[in-house]
């Protein structure tokens, strides 16, 4: 099964994709937690580029094109291998950050950024996407105040961030197959309790 987490920054996603990792190891399952950008050394390498706040240069097709490669990466060397394996696979973002923050963010064409996406990732996609809901004013001040990375998409003026948000609501109302949407507002144990519900119901089905 492969899980993937969404959401606008600060919503918690690492946390909660950790807390499930954890939870669904403790039932005996053979997890592997990762992230993107990143999850393999390439991958990694790729995300000090994309991260850095001094590449205010960078142009969106750059952009895309870094996502993408370190996506290829990732899901070529490692998530295909272990869902191969029979292992559950969480990964903290994938493809739809790309349709969120630089389809509906910076507004490039979807249908150009579909096809870039199923040559990245030869048509791999999560069988359950848990987006963390939560408002871009909430999450940048906790992002702020949580002292931890600050990277150039933070970075970016409010109303990028609101379209960000808005532009994941609507992917998650055109595949609610897919989807499960989660308000991040509330404390950690309880946000996790909803995401342990669905992820439940779905390894029930």
């Amino acid at each position: 099964m492969f899980i993937t987490f969404e959401g606008p920054e600060g919503s918690g996603k690492p946390t909660q994709a950790r807390l499930l990792a954890e939870w669904l190891r403790e039932q005996g399952h053979d997890v592997v937690l990762t992230r993107e950008p990143g999850g393999t050394a390439i991958g990694d390498q790729i995300r000090v580029v994309l991260h850095d706040s001094g590449n205010t240069e960078m142009a969106p097709r750059t952009e895309i094109l870094l996502y993408s490669a370190s996506r290829a990466q990732h899901a070529t060397e490692k998530i295909r291998p272990a869902l191969a394996a029979g292992k559950i696979v969480i990964s903290d973002r994938y493809a739809d950050s790309t349709f969120a923050y630089q389809g509906y963010g910076r507004g490039v064409e979807l249908s150009m950024l579909r096809t870039i996406t199923c040559i990245a990732t030869d048509g791999l996609q999560p069988d359950l996407t848990i987006y963390i809901d939560i408002t871009p004013e909430e999450g940048l001040r906790r992002r702020k105040v949580g002292g931890g990375e600050w990277n150039r998409l933070d970075a970016e003026p409010l109303h990028f961030h609101q379209r960000v948000r808005s532009g994941y609501l609507e992917l998650a109302c055109l595949e609610p197959h897919r989807w499960a949407c989660i308000d991040g507002a509330g404390p950690v144990e309880e946000v996790q309790a909803a995401v342990r519900s669905v992820v439940k119901a779905r390894l029930c089905t």
